[in-house]
């Protein structure tokens, strides 16, 4: 006889905001369905080691979910635990009456572990009204004399609950499919969800009608294994898996933790650079499980921006949901996660920096070149980490280390277009107080800046940091191992004590700089006689504070407002032109010095790929012309 009952406490109101606004994708009732039933297994597989008068199950310890079309249903099928009548009243009846929890909290009072159970919050079962306009479940318990039983619901205030038909132990869920959701009655759609959300159960989960039905989630959860017990080819092949890439990880690194905090964790370094790696609108993190569940596809709290080209999976069953497993909560368990993985994953770059076969040279060399420009956001990003970040840092140079010797039979190895910090403090010169580096946005035109000239001169090299974001690298690192980076293109340089003749014809150019200060007023913010230069007659340079003109034009690219950068004209006043200059001021004639004063001016804009006043450069310049 059936018996109709009400759901418990504001049910019809409480089912509404289920079906309508705790799901942002419908999809997710097979993920939770399947996840019961898994949960199912794992009650009858525990009580099975306590309970000898357990009513057996028939056949495989495994899920099966599968459509009828003509039937309109789709049902997903279990040989777990089953449900009593009274259990089905209690649990199924009870929005947010959670029997895993339930008996995970009995396990754990006896000390028992509670590891696989899915299901906490108890409302997952509901979301099958989200594609069904009627549930019908057929369950059959495993305690000794229990008979089978049928639960049936619209989704309303109701519920009807009566002897049921199932012979075996175990739970039949039949969704009676709504006319506007009928895509889930097509197995391929069905499979696809499985396999997003639970290819990694540990129960296998076919998908089809029985005789036709294949399983799903063939690949292990690798992250739960023991690293030392994982091939190479093992993680190759997770990672291909997990990430559709097909060609191999750079690297990865495997991390196990149990206390005090349990999360398990797999990390891959792709080989190739996404071409949408850096748009904001796109979410990047890593997929979230719990308890090999997938939760999250893109949870991107565990990792900061500038690892964001990591690929990977985390089962962190401590980490706090919302009740739809949808959002992340923000707990002081994420951030102790995330610190633990940004350790770990620092730590890798940094062996994988360091390795001497040519294999791993090669591997170092792509991941820096594909990713490099990303992990130097970290120095503006991740002062915690700055210390960990700045050894993996490479750079160009005006210089590269020698080509390593060959090998009889062989060519020699190619020398490196890449510096670290390391390198470069080691191979700095006697007398050298700093690391000096140069900003720009074209290596060719950086290589031929005449800043370098003295530079070149004293055997100096110098960094050239080509990259947009290495201007937020040097204002948020101001020295490596106790040894300040200095640019190239700021301030005055300290005076020669080499050079007395030099310093000689600086001091003999003071009036004619003075001079030319005056009139290339509110053009440039000084004028001086330079220390910097050995051929070229002039060059602009920066402030020893304050924005740079490499700053102040890439903010201006980005279209935001930027502080206009304090440019000084510096003039060798050894070049013969300025010589030139010099002598015409001094015999007064200055009318053609300033003409000629400005010309260098142009010069100096020139040299670094702009002329503030073209025309009026256009007419300098032929004016000059024409008089020789």
């Amino acid at each position: 006889m059936a018996d109709v009952l009400p759901f418990q406490a504001e049910v019809k109101q409480l089912l509404d905001l289920v079906v309508h606004s705790l799901y942002s994708d419908r999809e997710i009732f097979v993920r939770e369905l399947v996840s019961n039933a898994s949960d199912a297994l794992d009650r009858a597989r525990f009580l099975e080691l306590s309970q000898n008068d357990l009513r057996p199950a028939t056949g495989e310890a495994a899920v099966r979910v599968f459509a009828d079309k003509d039937r309109g249903t789709v049902t997903i099928s279990d040989s777990g635990i089953g449900l009593t009548r009274e259990q089905a009243v209690e649990h199924l009846g009870t929005i947010a009456k959670s029997g895993t929890k339930a008996f995970a909290t009995a396990l754990k009072e006896k000390g028992t572990s509670s590891e696989g159970l899915i299901g906490q919050f108890g409302v997952g079962f509901y979301s099958s009204f989200m594609v069904a306009h009627r549930v019908v479940v057929e369950s059959l318990s495993g305690e000794a004399g229990a008979e089978p039983i049928r639960w049936s619901s619209e989704g309303g205030g109701e519920f009807t609950i009566e002897p049921g038909t199932r012979a075996t132990r175990g739970t039949d869920v039949v969704l009676h499919v709504r006319s506007d959701a009928t895509e889930f009655l097509d197995d391929t759609k069905l499979r696809e969800i499985v396999e997003k959300h639970s290819d990694f159960l540990q129960y296998p989960v076919y998908v089809g009608a029985e005789g036709s039905d294949t399983r799903v989630n063939q690949t292990q959860a690798l992250w739960t294994r023991t690293p030392r017990d994982v091939s190479d080819e093992d993680y190759q092949g997770f990672y291909k898996h997990i990430s559709h890439d097909w060609q191999d990880a750079l690297g990865w690194v495997h991390v196990t933790t149990e206390a005090p905090l349990e999360f398990q964790s797999v990390l891959f370094f792709p080989q190739k650079r996404p071409f949408d790696l850096d748009h904001p609108e796109v979410k990047r993190g890593l997929k979230l499980y719990q308890r090999r569940v997938m939760v999250l596809d893109n949870a991107d709290q565990f990792l900061p921006r500038y690892l964001r080209f990591v690929r990977g999976v985390v089962d962190a069953p401590e980490v706090q949901l919302n009740v739809s497993r949808e959002i992340l909560q923000n707990t002081p368990v994420i951030g102790a996660i995330k610190k633990q993985l940004v350790k770990r994953v620092l730590r890798r770059l940094k062996e994988m920096s360091r390795e001497d076969t040519a294999e791993g040279k090669a591997s170092w060399l792509k991941l820096w070149e594909n990713f490099g420009v990303t992990l130097k956001e970290g120095v503006a990003e991740d002062a915690e980490n700055v210390e960990h970040i700045t050894p993996l840092l490479r750079f160009r140079s005006t210089s590269t280390p020698a080509p390593a010797a060959a090998v009889e039979g062989e060519e020699a190895a190619a020398p490196s277009e890449w510096r670290s910090l390391a390198d470069y403090k080691i191979a700095m010169k006697d007398g050298q107080d700093a690391i000096w580096y140069l900003t720009g946005l074209d290596l060719g035109r950086m290589k031929a800046n005449p800043q370098l000239e003295r530079f070149k001169k004293k055997g100096y090299e110098v960094l050239l940091l080509s990259d947009p974001v290495d201007e937020w690298v040097v204002m948020n690192l101001n020295e490596f191992e106790g040894v300040p980076l200095k640019s190239v293109a700021r301030g005055d340089l300290p005076d020669d004590a080499e050079d007395p003749i030099a310093e000689e014809a600086r001091k003999q150019a003071e009036p004619f700089v003075e001079w030319l200060g005056t009139e290339l007023a509110g053009q440039v913010g000084s004028v001086r006689a330079s220390k910097r230069l050995t051929e070229s007659p002039a060059v602009l340079v920066d402030a020893e504070w304050g924005v740079s003109a490499n700053m102040e034009r890439i903010l201006r690219a980005a279209r935001q407002d930027a502080p206009k950068a304090q440019r000084t004209l510096e003039v060798n006043p050894e070049n013969a032109l300025v010589r030139k200059l010099i002598g015409l001021h001094g015999e007064g004639k200055t009318a053609e010095a300033g003409e000629l004063g400005r010309l260098l001016l142009d010069y100096a804009q020139l040299a670094e790929g702009h002329v503030d006043d073209p025309a009026g450069f256009a007419s300098r310049l032929a004016g000059l012309m024409a008089r020789a």
